[in-house]
């Protein structure tokens, strides 16, 4: 018996998301969704320089597809070669990002969440992004994006 004691375990809840971080300053979260989203209007603007503005100098991206042949390929990008994705064109593009989960400790924070891509309105790639973002001088900016992307995908919130 107290063999059989000493060997039964108590289930443990989880600790709640994000109780390992101390308290951030209120809207600290809308400042860093302010960036991301500014970042996402410059997608969907098409301009670059608008993209730019949310970067830091030294911003990389990396992203990480799945074919629909099931073949794998991790591609990683410079500042630069990530802003020459995108030119004046007459397509539409729209990011969505759904549900982003933000963590922020002192001047670092990233936020993470599944996000469908649009090209003129119709659902074209999906996946998870993630955003390392730094604040400086008061304001944050992106230090690398990464993002999953694959084909095979769910419309909708």
């Amino acid at each position: 018996m107290i063999l059989a004691l000493l060997l039964q375990t108590t289930p443990v809840a989880p600790l709640p998301k994000g109780t390992g971080l101390p308290p951030q300053p209120q809207g600290e979260e809308t400042r860093v969704m302010q960036t991301v989203n500014a970042l996402f209007a410059g997608i969907a603007a098409r301009d670059a320089a608008k993209i730019a503005d949310t970067l830091r100098p030294e911003a990389t991206a990396t992203v990480a597809s799945e074919n629909p042949d099931g073949s794998r390929r991790i591609v990683h990008f410079t500042r630069e070669a990530l802003l020459a994705r995108f030119t004046p064109g007459p397509e539409r593009f729209e990011e969505r990002l759904y549900d982003p989960a933000i963590e922020i400790d002192g001047d670092l924070a990233y936020v993470w969440g599944r996000y469908n891509f649009y090209i003129d309105g119709k659902l074209h790639h999906c996946g998870y992004d993630l955003f390392d973002l730094v604040r400086e001088g008061g304001s944050w900016k992106v230090q690398n994006l990464s993002w999953s992307n694959r084909t095979q995908c769910e419309a909708g919130s």
